[in-house]
């Protein structure tokens, strides 16, 4: 694709297979087709690494942050299970939002708790708050383990944020779907990665090889779940779509 910003005629010009168009600038068109290069950009240049939570870093895009935040107000878990840690940057967040809702903790699986990061999770405030398991998030004695933290009648959300490849994220949604609840969501995090094989950072297998590929075919075999963005609570745009690195990521419970 070719773009070609003129912000003295206020039109964006651009270029698919040799078709070309132009569109006013000012547009949710034009705004949509920039904001997926400015994704593209930013992820390159790291630009999601530059962020912190009460004092953790956390690697996420700001935006997917504000739309978690609103489905985990309207749907009010329990117990959120987020597989892959780092640095520990979103189990204080979502234990930050619990804090504030007056219920609600955070299981984090990762196969490796780096030892300075589980300090500073661990002497955290919000550690009360979270539980942390070292091990493979889809090895069967990890999972058991999960489970068994989990009380009956508890309302659970999951979010998968480990390895990235379609096999695992698949295998992670086999593992960790049954344990979502109706009207909740079991989230595929990073399937932008399907647009992002031909940037500098990114890998030619990328295209095929996410986690987006892995909701879909998921949601092919499992009827009881669907991908579906959740509504936004607050609109006063006309925009629809999210700014995100997480799309086809969202599959909700029926």
């Amino acid at each position: 694709m070719k773009l070609i910003v003129d912000t003295d005629t206020q039109e964006l010009i651009y270029e698919i297979n040799g078709d070309r168009k132009i569109i006013p600038l000012y547009t949710n068109e034009a705004f949509e087709l920039l904001s997926k290069q400015w994704l593209s950009l930013g992820w390159n240049q790291k630009y999601s690494y530059s962020f912190s939570w009460l004092g953790r870093p956390i690697i996420q895009l700001p935006e997917d942050l504000i739309r978690i935040q609103e489905v985990i107000y309207q749907v009010k878990p329990d117990v959120i299970i987020e597989t892959g840690i780092a640095h520990g940057g979103s189990l204080i967040y979502y234990a930050s939002l619990f804090q504030a809702m007056g219920k609600g903790r955070v299981i984090g699986v990762d196969i490796e708790i780096r030892p300075h990061n589980r300090q500073a999770i661990e002497s955290h405030e919000l550690f009360p708050l979270i539980t942390l398991i070292e091990g493979s998030s889809i090895a069967p004695e990890i999972l058991s383990q999960v489970k068994s933290l989990v009380k009956p009648g508890e309302n659970i959300m999951a979010v998968l944020d480990s390895n990235h490849t379609k096999q695992h994220v698949l295998a992670e949604l086999e593992s960790y779907s049954d344990l979502v609840t109706p009207g909740s969501y079991i989230v595929a995090t990073d399937g932008v990665m399907k647009d992002l094989d031909n940037v500098p950072r990114g890998k030619p297998e990328w295209k095929l090889d996410n986690p987006a590929e892995a909701a879909i075919e998921f949601v092919a075999q499992h009827p009881e779940f669907v991908i579906e963005q959740p509504k936004w609570p607050f609109n006063e745009s006309t925009l629809t779509q999210n700014i995100t690195h997480w799309p086809s990521a969202w599959l909700r419970r029926k």
